[in-house]
């Protein structure tokens, strides 16, 4: 039992690193949404070990990536705060569901369920956490953030609708797009994964 739970422990570590450097890809999406916010596939590794595992070691993975990310981090820790807590809902969601109905039709329910949970827990972390924290930490004024957002949709002209009208819908296709991800590669790896559970 307790070789069980050190290899599981060190298969979250593995994969934390590897969300770590998913987080490092990171890219902009201009056209889409102010390019200050970024694309990345992070949350990968962190659904596999959810599948695999369970949702807490899930969570710990999204704990190991954003720790790791605090060596290199340019929001000081406010990102990686909102990145862990939309993440582990993320992942934690998916797990939950994919351990009541263990089928391939779980694990696709839990990862919607989950990203549509994301989605809006994003717009209550990003107004009242990150923009707020970024107005102090780096003296922007809030109409600079909007008008980001209204550059691209006039409609968007405050922050609450900015965040439903962008926000809401990008974090559901990340999440939807890495559960894409994570199908695909899943049944290639989980020998690897169930190896390392059995010991």
């Amino acid at each position: 039992m307790k070789k069980e739970l050190t290899k599981k422990i060190t298969v979250s570590g593995v994969l934390g690193a590897m969300g770590f450097v998913l987080m490092l890809l990171e890219f902009p999406l201009p056209f889409i949404i102010p390019s200050f916010i970024k694309l990345d596939f992070s949350e990968i590794p962190a659904l596999i070990g959810s599948f695999a595992y369970g949702p807490l070691y899930g969570i710990l993975v999204c704990l190991i990536k954003n720790l790791l990310h605090l060596f290199v981090t340019t929001s000081n820790g406010v990102g990686e705060i909102s990145n862990f807590i939309l993440g582990a809902v993320f992942v934690g969601v998916a797990g939950v569901f994919y351990r009541k109905i263990r089928s391939r039709k779980g694990a696709l329910l839990g990862s919607l369920s989950g990203a549509a949970l994301m989605a809006a827990i994003s717009v209550a972390t990003n107004y009242f956490i990150v923009y707020p924290a970024f107005v102090v930490i780096y003296g922007m004024p809030m109409e600079a953030i909007i008008g980001m957002y209204s550059a691209l949709l006039p409609a968007a002209d405050n922050l609450i609708k900015a965040l439903v009208i962008f926000n809401f819908p990008f974090n559901l296709v990340k999440g939807i797009l890495e559960a894409a991800v994570c199908f695909a590669i899943y049944k290639r790896i989980s020998p690897l994964l169930k190896t390392a559970k059995k010991g």
